[in-house]
């Protein structure tokens, strides 16, 4: 399969495959957008983290018709391989065209994620022969740092109840509800004392971790939880633990894998390795088929030279014993996780501890539940609670004009659309919670490898999903 810069959509792939493009560092492809807005003479906007809303007016006939929204966002995520010399602030993407047919990059990740929906935007915008009703390309900015971008649109920007977002889904599969999600951040002033007691190191490894979106109803284990459920337990029995320092966790939105808790004890060393074994061993009972490798690792260390209180650290152990956590609730409509807690970094600076818990709802009924679960909670262990950039998901919804219009497109080419939904976050949600109305379905071709240096486009299916995208439009009468 040829890479035919002759088709618009793949002219325009390789335009913007020419512009560094990492997430916060827009500025120059968002640019390029405004540009393109000005040589066509469309009205457009651009605001101040460099979104851009391009409006192309309705084809002869379809004028009175309700309009679309197109969505896609302009960054990418930026990873090569060691022993490839590329400047992602500098260099174009090196496409090439693999025995397949595939559109990869030299040593680097592609950006198909999400150039293919900036492309069709741009080809749709350059085409004047297509008939559709009046549309708003919406090209949005750091989404794969958080949705920032999505999240800086204001309402009175959008002019429709109708949107199609290019960047999930395949070539015969639409999203139908994506998860909403806050950041939460609780902290807890720590005061040391001295400390002339021995010092023991607990370390829990092994664990799978992974993803807290896609991975969450697996039963994995939370090595920070379950560290901390090994000291609660201790602390049960002999009463003198004294917290010197936890960390764990590498992302907040990742199942933590490893955690190193240091504490302090007066209690025989025989009889603690007896009760940290006793524990250990049921939880690897308990995680014997979804994470078989778990260890927990006792040992002795240098003494430290201060501790927590016996009390300060009774009540941190505690707070972690009982902190929700995990999957909350699934879809009775879709048998997928809708709402779910992840424990996901823990550390101690300045004095502080401080544990990044993420929330993920597709309701945000569920979201609002967990979130006053947390603020009553905290304070009763003395941990003060702070809500950090909550994005609002999409839910399920079994009517949909644009997902019938599409099913219907791809009736016709022998092609049965198929449903599914994620527990991750989509710029859907943010569309959703500005126009709670709204009729969405997302549309791509197919692809593989995102984030990754394998990063494909099947270019077959970047034609075939290009033209369908373009009858959809057609039809939204």
């Amino acid at each position: 399969m040829e890479f035919d810069l002759s088709k618009k959509h793949c002219y325009y792939f390789k335009a913007i495959s020419d512009i560094p493009r990492g997430s916060r560092n827009e500025k120059a492809v968002s640019d390029y957008v405004v540009n393109f807005a000005k040589e066509h003479g469309y009205k457009y906007l651009q605001d101040e983290v460099y979104n851009v809303i391009v409006e192309k007016p309705a084809s002869e006939g379809y004028e009175n018709f309700e309009p679309v929204m197109l969505q896609a966002h302009m960054d990418m995520v930026c990873e090569k391989n060691k022993d490839v010399e590329h400047d992602f602030e500098k260099d174009p993407i090196d496409l090439y065209v693999d025995e397949e047919g595939h559109l990869r990059a030299r040593g680097t990740t592609l950006g198909c994620d999400d150039g293919f929906g900036v492309a069709y935007m741009l080809a749709i915008l350059d085409d004047r022969t297509l008939k559709h009703p009046p549309l708003q390309c919406i090209f949005t900015v750091m989404e794969e740092i958080g949705l920032f971008g999505a999240m800086a649109l204001k309402k009175e920007y959008l002019h429709s109840k109708r949107l199609i977002n290019l960047d999930s889904g395949s070539e015969d599969k639409t999203i139908v509800s994506s998860s909403g999600g806050a950041r939460c951040v609780i902290s807890r002033k720590l005061t040391y004392q001295p400390n002339e007691s021995k010092t023991y190191t607990l370390q829990i490894r092994g664990l799978k971790g992974g993803h807290s979106a896609g991975t969450i109803h697996l039963e994995l284990g939370n090595a920070i939880l379950l560290g901390s459920r090994v000291l609660e337990e201790l602390n049960e029995q002999f009463k003198d633990l004294r917290l010197v320092d936890i960390n764990g966790g590498m992302k907040f939105n990742a199942i933590p894998r490893e955690v190193d808790i240091t504490f302090t004890t007066n209690t025989d060393t025989d009889e603690l390795n007896k009760k940290a074994e006793e524990t250990l061993n049921k939880i690897k009972s308990e995680l014997q088929y979804s994470d078989p490798d778990f260890k927990g690792i006792l040992t002795e260390t240098a003494k430290a030279d201060r501790a927590l209180s016996t009390q300060d650290s009774k009540d941190i152990f505690e707070f972690l014993y009982v902190i929700p956590n995990g999957l909350q609730h699934r879809s009775m409509a879709l048998d997928i996780s809708v709402a779910s807690l992840s424990a996901g970094v823990i550390y101690i600076k300045d004095d502080t501890l401080y544990l990044d818990d993420l929330i993920r709802s597709a309701e945000a009924s569920h979201g609002d539940l967990m979130i006053r679960q947390l603020e009553i909670l905290c304070p009763k262990f003395g941990f003060e609670f702070e809500m950090r950039d909550r994005y609002y998901g999409w839910a399920y919804s079994k009517d949909s004009g644009l997902r019938e219009i599409l099913r219907n497109v791809l009736k016709e080419k022998g092609v049965e659309l198929k449903e599914s939904a994620t527990h991750g976050g989509l710029e859907c949600g943010i569309f959703k919670g500005l126009i709670p109305d709204l009729d969405i379905i997302t549309y791509a071709p197919i692809s593989s490898g995102a984030h990754t240096v394998s990063e494909m486009l099947d270019l077959g299916s970047f034609d075939r999903t290009y033209e369908n995208l373009c009858k959809v439009l057609e039809n939204c009468r």
